[in-house]
Order: structure tokens, then C-alpha cells, then sequence
């Protein structure tokens, strides 16, 4: 299996022909032999209201219908709405069948208001993919991004979290990211973005391990397959980055 941590579905807002774009996504991982993407979708204005992201994840709920055993679902919330965000965590993934929590840049995930999710995550055995970066300035439009430092702190107080550094090649000092996380264990890293600077995924396999590394694109799907299929790594190594490693975080909650 070849999984893609790191998905996105087309808001319908945004695009008049969002069912044929969902189409083309699949279409695209048919040829680059992706097997499954693991899907959120985020609202177009944010910070996101329990309206908007609840709306989101019903359309996901329904791509996941349309495309069985293809996509995977991602319940996406904002922390700041504590009580709407953890009813429907719970309702996606009990009822609905997602595979985990996607987080963007409402609250840095290493913020008291962000707890109570990772404490849900625990308890449903779900992991928590975090929109992450390092970058080399202030983003004025993402003031409370969070970095690996964030998440290593984070992972600290929840060891027993299943937490995913998002799109180490999303831009940023990736170098800087991977050291961040060297003493976190149970931070895992998605591989997706459309940098591909030689020697990243190789410098992510030695420091961290390959086991900690997960295979993404967030939607650069030649390059997100390419850097894997092409990095200096063994075969068995790109075997358990492109889909093993996923399937291992995946079976803790069909394990009970």
C-alpha cells in the first residue's frame, strides 16, 4: 500500500467544479500508483467556525463514500471552539469512520486550548496531523504557526499522542525542523510539499529515523512521490516511508 498522509478535497465553495476536481486527484494517484489519500478540507475564511468546519467534514464524510477504500478522511476543527471541536471529533471518527485530526493555525499546538483535543486523540487512538513550519521571517498571515520546536513540546507532555509534523518540504528551514524533532518519538514527519531539495528526505531517515516518516504531497503529487521513489534509500526503507508506517499508526485504533 501506498498511502498519502497528507490530502486535501476541494472546497465547493471555491470551486464550482469540485467533484471533477476530486476526480482528477484520484485520477492522478491511479498513475503515480498511490493507493490512498488521507483527505481534509478546510474552509475558506479563518479562523474556521463550528458552521465551517462542521460543513467541510460532511463533505469529506461524502467523498469517502463516492471514493470507498481511496479516501480517508481527516476530521478538521478549530481549538477555540472547545465544546463544538471535541463533539465533532468524536462524531467523525466514531461515526464516520476518519482516521485522524487535522489541525491548522488557529492556535500554536503547543497552547493549553489545544489539550483537551490531543487527550481525545489519545483516547480514540487517532493521530493529529499538525499544518507546521519554520520559516525565516514572521508569517504576518499565520501568527501562531507552529513549528517542530511547538510539537517536540507538545509530544513531551503527551507521549502517549500520535502527533505528525506537517509537509516538511511545505517551505521553511526543513534542516532546522528535522533537529527539532529529534527527541520526540512519537512526532512523526510527512514528507509532502513541493520542495525538493536534495538530500531532505535522506537527512530526515538519518536523524530521526525512517520509521518517524511518512509519505505526503499536500496536493504536489509528482514531486511528494518523486522524492521518495528517488531518494538514496533502500528499497525497504521507501516500502515503510511510503505507506508501512502509516498503516502501523492506522492499526492502534482497529486494534481496539
Amino acid at each position: 500500500m501506498v498511502i498519502d498522509c497528507h490530502a486535501h478535497l476541494t472546497n465547493r465553495e471555491a470551486s464550482a467544479s469540485w467533484a471533477e476536481d476530486d476526480h482528477k486527484l484520484i485520477e492522478a494517484a491511479d498513475k503515480l500508483g498511490i493507493d490512498q489519500l488521507c483527505c481534509s478540507i478546510l474552509p475558506r475564511q479563518r479562523p474556521a467556525t463550528p458552521e465551517g468546519f462542521r460543513e467541510c467534514n460532511r463533505w469529506v464524510a461524502e467523498a469517502m463514500k463516492r471514493f470507498p477504500g481511496r479516501v480517508l478522511g481527516y476530521c478538521y476543527v478549530n481549538p477555540g471552539y472547545q465544546r463544538e471541536a471535541l463533539e465533532e471529533i468524536r462524531r467523525c471518527i466514531e461515526d464516520f469512520g476518519f482516521m485522524g485530526i487535522k489541525l491548522y493555525n488557529e492556535y500554536r499546538c503547543n497552547e493549553p486550548v489545544v489539550f483537551p483535543l490531543v487527550e481525545l486523540a489519545i483516547e480514540l487512538k487517532v493521530p493529529i496531523l499538525q499544518h507546521a513550519g519554520h520559516a525565516h521571517y514572521f508569517v504576518k498571515e499565520q501568527p501562531r504557526l507552529s513549528d517542530g520546536g511547538h510539537l517536540s513540546e507538545l509530544a513531551e507532555r503527551y507521549p502517549e499522542a500520535m502527533l505528525i509534523c506537517g509537509h516538511i518540504g511545505g517551505g521553511g528551514d526543513w534542516e532546522w525542523t528535522i533537529k527539532a524533532l529529534r527527541k520526540a518519538p512519537n512526532v512523526y514527519l510527512d514528507t509532502s510539499g513541493s520542495v525538493v531539495d536534495e538530500g531532505m528526505i535522506e537527512m530526515a531517515a538519518r536523524v530521526l529515523g525512517v520509521g518517524r516518516l511518512l509519505f505526503g504531497c499536500d496536493m504536489s503529487l509528482t514531486a511528494g512521490i518523486g522524492k521518495v521513489r528517488g531518494a538514496n534509500l533502500s528499497e525497504r526503507a521507501k516500502r515503510r516511508i511510503l505507506g508501512e508506517n502509516l498503516e502501523g499508526i492506522l492499526h492502534r485504533r482497529a486494534e481496539g
